[in-house]
């Protein structure tokens, strides 16, 4: 019987090996990596501070599908000069300590992170051109309750408006404010941000990069402006920028800037953690019925019990309905 192949076959041939690496279980120990803090993300370019420098990273492969934001501590291989032309490493995320998100509606199950681990949300909205928008602001506060994060309401352009009006809707919340006018004293803005990491939001052409550029000069964030056919403003900044504090304000801390948003969705936020951001309240709800979301329509809610009795604060009862009425209706 003669064989199959003879040696003017090419099966005859031995096939050539993979010239790999065998696979091992061993990790990487990253003794020498260094510790960072992510300060922007753009097209999968992560700007790193090192140190005081500014290094441009990629994430590394190991880290597969797990996302990285601004404000990530990170821990970087590589090079980290922050010299023209290099490139280093993430190999490491370090848990988050807090996580601002939100969804692009109220039905999409998809969370975005706009940034981690700040301490403090900044609601910026005008006063005037463009006119203020409550939902929206109340939105933002319900992220900031779900982030565990400690909210303060920045009015701008008093110049313009009265703050008086829009400040009684959030006094029952105890939420802190500021207001500023343009060319105005930022001190009592400073006060509240030092020592922090506080995250500057809120819709187009209502004084963010303004702000950022007032209280960090040198920043030169792009300045919008509002349309005066639909009072809206137009989307300046692209993405979200970590930047620190002045040395001379002498406690450190940082701000972020963020872009533009027009709807904040709250998909991801559940009833029962929103009444836990008001203690005062929560606790008047423990014989509530099961599944009870603590709305105004919500039968044998003890909310309603308490308001009965007259145990509750009518007024702050009705301020945390319309946050929890604000995680379902539409963010305008």
């Amino acid at each position: 019987m003669s064989r199959r192949y003879d040696e003017h076959d090419h099966e005859h041939y031995e096939r050539p090996r993979r010239r790999t690496r065998p696979r091992t279980k061993d990790r990487p120990t990253y003794d020498d990596a260094v510790d960072g803090v992510v300060v922007t993300v753009d097209r999968g370019r992560l700007t790193v501070r090192v140190d005081g420098r500014l290094v441009m990273a990629v994430k590394a492969r190991p880290l597969g599908r797990k996302g990285v934001v601004t404000g990530d501590r990170v821990r970087v291989v590589g090079d980290v000069s922050g010299d023209e032309d290099t490139l280093a490493r993430v190999v490491e995320v370090a848990e988050r300590r807090t996580v601002l998100r939100r969804t692009a509606d109220d039905d999409d199950p998809v969370e975005r992170v706009i940034v981690a681990n700040a301490e403090q949300l900044v609601v910026v909205a005008a006063l005037a051109d463009p006119e203020p928008r409550p939902r929206l602001i109340d939105r933002a506060l319900v992220a900031a309750y779900d982030a565990g994060m400690a909210p303060l309401l920045c009015l701008t352009k008093a110049d313009l408006a009265s703050p008086d009006t829009l400040l009684s809707t959030y006094r029952s919340l105890g939420v802190p404010w500021v207001v500023t006018a343009r060319g105005g004293d930022l001190g009592e803005v400073r006060a509240r941000l030092a020592g922090r990491s506080s995250v500057l939001l809120g819709h187009s052409g209502v004084g963010k990069s303004t702000l950022v550029n007032a209280l960090v000069p040198g920043t030169d964030r792009q300045i919008g402006h509002v349309n005066a056919v639909t009072g809206r403003g137009r989307h300046t900044s692209t993405s979200a920028l970590m930047l620190p504090l002045p040395d001379e304000w002498g406690d450190g801390g940082w701000i972020v800037d963020t872009p533009g948003i027009r709807s904040f969705g709250l998909a991801h936020v559940r009833p029962e953690d929103l009444i836990g951001a008001f203690p005062d309240l929560e606790e008047l709800t423990e014989e509530c019925p099961r599944g009870c979301t603590h709305g105004a329509d919500e039968p044998e809610c003890g909310l309603d019990t308490a308001l009965a009795a007259g145990e509750a604060d009518p007024d702050r009862v009705e301020s945390f309905r319309r946050l929890l009425a604000a995680r379902e209706g539409a963010a305008d």
